[in-house]
């Protein structure tokens, strides 16, 4: 996990070490630390949970580096060419306007993807923005900006929708097993199970 850029957005890195191949995760500014970490290994894919400036900021510059493909959900794929839709250029203060060629590929809800080694279920998980996505390896849930340590992402900029959302988080991750560990766009990992029992957005919800 690599928290960069100005809001501190969660990159990851998933390496594989037997096979020497890795997938990256979200990308957020000035992504050095990726890069390093990656040195040595293949990049198989470049996964993105949605299309907000934060989590692409260092797009560019890792795509341009490892030549791997992205993937996106379709709603969001105009997104990532329009700084108007990630919101780049509604914060000047915080960054450039972001410009990314489009997406490789389009993910859709329950499909399994084959990379690296390794199995990864698509979840749709829209609220926080109209093409939210989390990625399932495993027990270990990358979630994006839907859910975090003791709270859920933010619904009040454009295509957001708290209802959407709630019912995301219900339909696709309470159903989880407890010890599904959540991996969020921001701050601290947690746990299905823990969020259960103490998230206050969620009180009769995640039962």
């Amino acid at each position: 996990m690599y928290p960069l850029g100005a809001l501190q957005t969660n990159s990851y890195v998933v390496c594989n070490d037997a096979t020497k191949e890795a997938l990256i995760i979200d990308v957020g500014a000035n992504p050095e630390r990726i890069l390093a970490c990656i040195e040595g290994y293949e990049v198989k894919a470049i996964l993105l949970t949605h299309a907000h400036f934060d989590h692409i900021a260092g797009l560019n510059e890792v795509r341009s580096s490892t030549g791997a493909p992205v993937y996106i959900h379709g709603s969001e794929q105009e997104w990532l060419s329009n700084p108007q839709l990630n919101g780049s250029s509604r914060w000047p203060t915080v960054t450039s306007s972001i410009v990314c060629t489009p997406a490789e590929q389009e993910l859709a809800d329950g499909q399994v993807l084959e990379l690296a080694g390794l199995s990864i279920q698509v979840l749709y998980t829209p609220g926080h923005s109209p093409g939210g996505v989390s990625f399932l390896i495993d027990e270990h849930l990358f979630c994006g900006d839907t859910l975090f340590a003791q709270s859920i992402g933010r619904t009040d900029l454009p295509g957001g929708n708290y209802e959407q959302l709630m019912a995301s988080i219900e339909s696709k991750l309470a159903g989880l097993p407890e010890g599904t560990i959540c991996y969020p766009g921001h701050g601290p990992k947690t746990t299905i199970g823990s969020e259960k029992r103490s998230n206050p957005f969620l009180s009769g919800i995640m039962k």
